[in-house]
Order: C-alpha cells, then sequence, then structure tokens
C-alpha cells in the first residue's frame, strides 16, 4: 500500500478512486467494513482503493484537553488498513484551517478534484467540514448533485452492540478486554520500550520487562495475559499494571513476566497483545503471599493463553 502525506503529495495523474473517508482510529471490525466496501467498489469499477484519514484525531485540535486517548498509533493504523486491500492511503494533517473548510467545498475541492473520487464510503455516523455540519446524509444529498456515487455503510452489531471506537475504549477502561477484542477482531496492543525497573521481580523468582509505552494505557490496574512479541517472536506474559502496593509504591507502572523467556530485555522494543485480565491489583501481606499469587497467575496465564 502506497502512503501519500498531504494533498500537496498526492499526484494529479493518479487514477480515479474509491474513497473511504474516516479517522480510523484503532480500525476495528466497523471500521474495515467501510475500507472492505471501497476496496469492492473499486475493484467493480476498475478504481483504485483509496483511505483518506487524519492526523492528529480532530479532536485534538478542536477540543484540545478533551481528545480520547488513541486506540492505535498512526503507523498502526496504517498498517492494519494495508491489510484491508486499499491500494494507497492520503494522510490529511488535520488543521483549525482544514477543520474551517465547508463540508461542500472539501468534496469538491479535496474528495472530487485532488483525489478524483468517483465513490465515496464513510460510516453512518461520520461528519466532517466546518462544524462537522458533513454528515452522510448531506453526502448523499451532494452525490446527486455532483455526480459521484455515495455509500454509507451501515453500523456492525455485535452482541447487540454497534461497534464504535467508544465502545472500544469504554470497554478497555472497565477491563473488559475480551469485549474490546471482539470489536476491534483482535487484541488491544500497546507497545514501547522496555526500561531499568527496581528488580523485585527477580528477586522474587520472577523477572519482569519493565515497559515505558508509546501511548497512554486504556486498561485499568490489574493482572492481565498477554502474548508479548520481542525481535519478532510472541511469547505468552502476565502483565501487571498498577502502582506496586505491596511495596507501597505510587507510580504506575507496567511489568511484563514472559513465560518461558531467558535473557536480557532492556532497552529492546516489546509490544503487549491483550487478551484478558486475571484479576484486580491488590496488596499482599508479605513476599511469600505475593510470590503464591503470582504462580496462581502465571497458571491461569498458560490456561487462557
Amino acid at each position: 500500500m502506497r502512503i501519500v502525506r498531504g494533498l500537496e503529495s498526492y499526484p494529479p495523474e493518479a487514477p480515479a478512486t474509491a474513497v473511504a473517508l474516516g479517522v480510523f482510529d484503532g480500525v476495528h471490525l466497523g471500521h474495515r467494513a467501510i475500507l472492505a466496501t471501497a476496496v469492492a467498489q473499486a475493484r467493480a469499477s476498475e478504481l483504485q482503493a483509496l483511505a483518506c484519514t487524519f492526523d492528529p484525531h480532530p479532536a485534538e485540535v478542536l477540543q484540545p484537553g478533551h481528545a480520547p486517548a488513541p486506540i492505535s498509533t498512526l503507523d498502526e493504523r496504517l498498517a492494519l488498513i494495508a491489510q484491508t486491500g486499499v491500494d494507497a492511503t492520503v494522510v490529511l494533517a488535520f488543521t483549525s484551517d482544514l477543520a474551517a473548510v465547508e463540508p461542500e467545498a472539501f468534496v469538491k475541492d479535496v474528495l472530487l478534484e485532488r483525489l478524483r473520487a468517483r465513490d465515496v464510503v464513510v460510516g453512518f455516523n461520520h461528519t466532517f467540514g466546518r462544524g462537522a455540519r458533513g454528515s452522510a446524509r448531506l453526502l448523499q444529498a451532494l452525490s446527486q448533485r455532483m455526480g459521484f456515487r455515495c455509500h454509507v455503510v451501515p453500523p456492525l452489531m455485535i452482541d447487540g452492540v454497534a461497534v464504535s471506537s467508544s465502545e472500544i475504549r469504554a470497554a478497555l477502561n472497565a477491563g473488559q478486554v475480551e469485549r474490546a477484542n471482539r470489536y476491534l477482531g483482535r487484541p488491544y496492543a500497546v507497545g514501547g520500550e522496555v526500561v531499568q525497573g527496581a528488580g523485585r521481580g527477580r528477586t522474587l523468582g520472577f523477572p519482569t520487562a519493565n515497559l515505558r509505552p508509546d501511548r497512554p494505557l486504556l486498561v485499568p490496574a490489574g493482572v492481565y495475559a498477554c502474548h508479548a512479541q520481542v525481535d519478532g517472536e510472541s511469547h505468552p506474559a502476565v502483565v501487571n499494571v498498577g502502582v506496586r502496593p505491596t511495596f507501597d509504591e505510587e507510580r504506575l507502572v507496567i511489568e511484563a513476566h514472559l513465560l518461558d523467556f531467558s535473557g536480557a530485555l532492556y532497552g529492546h522494543a516489546i509490544r503487549l497483545a491483550f487478551v484478558c485480565r486475571l484479576r484486580d491489583e491488590r496488596k499482599f501481606p508479605g513476599l511469600e503471599a505475593l510470590r503464591e499469587q503470582i504462580g496462581l497467575d502465571i497458571a491461569a496465564a498458560r490456561r487462557r493463553l
């Protein structure tokens, strides 16, 4: 998949397109349905399948300080979009100037003239343009006036819930990892660098890798069963997210104990894919009680992984 950053870099000689329009934060199953529709329309009409997305998240510009924490990084979004069969993705820098563009002008100047859209695909709740006045309904009306085909993808329902980024964040915030993963179509994951910790895990007989995450973590404190990806290999892991109350600490840390693994991890990049929540974080009366519970956590993680 070709990645184009900014309209100014989009080649004017590019072929006509079927455009999937959206932020696609998380590229969850609902987003995949939108992208798949654009790919299907492109193949049927011999067009290029194009995703048009934004960075940063529009809320970071429109509601600074109140923007939702990202489910995935831009690089992850692009990699996930590529998996859908899209031919190219255009990343538009979302600025206050772009936010001020009227919906009709965005459709005419950006989608039709610059991106040469013949088909435009959006989700049922997509908004765009000045004051978020652009909607799926307006896009359908403009398609009749401006001569392009508009496709509005209905909500994807799972367990009676319309899949959305907000529902995924709510599930993760509640520790309901498995529910969030059903909506995502894959495990929720976070990456980062392994940094020096206090070394208590090794003293207890369970060495841990302390992760400096590359984004805010969306799950609450607790113990989780995860897959840890290091240097291209995946290892089952027990991950503690919390403040280590047994040691009367207050700083939130992410500690991963990789099962059946030996070797130094300091300075390595690691990615944790969360499979399920095993238990709450709690304070233990002493090290032996903590050591015994860690053994139980490992056994539970092996059963789940």
